[in-house]
């Protein structure tokens, strides 16, 4: 089976919703927690919820070259 691509929403029925920076739902195996390039990890830009992260300032984001 080949790996999603990053336009392929990939589907994971119990999973939290995603940001526009993830690239998988979190607990997708291969990921993890990375800041987030927008705001920096701050959650915040110009006072504002960062709209990448949600305003948590992490994404989830392939590791390993997964």
């Amino acid at each position: 089976m080949p790996a999603p691509s990053k336009s392929t929403p990939i589907s994971a029925p119990h999973a939290a919703p995603m940001n526009p920076g993830d690239e998988a739902p979190a607990g997708t195996p291969g990921t993890g927690e990375n800041i987030c390039p927008q705001c920096h990890g701050k959650g915040s830009i110009s006072g504002q919820p960062c709209a990448n992260c949600g305003g948590s300032g992490r994404i989830v984001a392939g590791i390993g070259g997964a």
